[in-house]
């Protein structure tokens, strides 16, 4: 799947080994592992469901939204970012059809 990020800076830090470490400490390894199996996946139906991955649609006001467990209560956040989003008959997004995703947030939203 294609990884692409909301932020230069986000790019930057989430791109280099040194930088994430520095700024994330412990969240780095599983954030480096995380978006090592969301670019290796075909799709996001095929980003494991289970952790500790555990990928997932958030609601509220983070709808269409969706995240990967890092470390309790730390979440990675990212969008989909086809174009259009891909859709079911019912309205919710196809995950099978997704194949691009902009990583949006490394964060706590509890």
């Amino acid at each position: 799947m294609r990884v692409e990020f909301a932020t230069t800076k986000l790019r930057k830090v989430l791109s280099d080994e040194r930088e994430m470490e520095r700024r994330y400490g412990q969240l780095a390894k599983p954030l480096k592992s995380r978006l090592s199996v969301l670019r290796r996946a075909r799709n996001l139906a095929d980003v494991p469901t289970v952790p500790p991955e555990r990928c997932h649609q958030l609601s509220q006001e983070r709808d269409e939204q969706f995240a990967v467990d890092l470390r309790h209560p730390h979440r990675l956040v990212f969008v989909v970012d086809n174009d259009p989003v891909p859709r079911k008959a019912d309205g919710g997004i196809d995950l099978s059809a997704v194949t691009a995703i902009r990583v949006v947030d490394v964060v706590d939203y509890h």
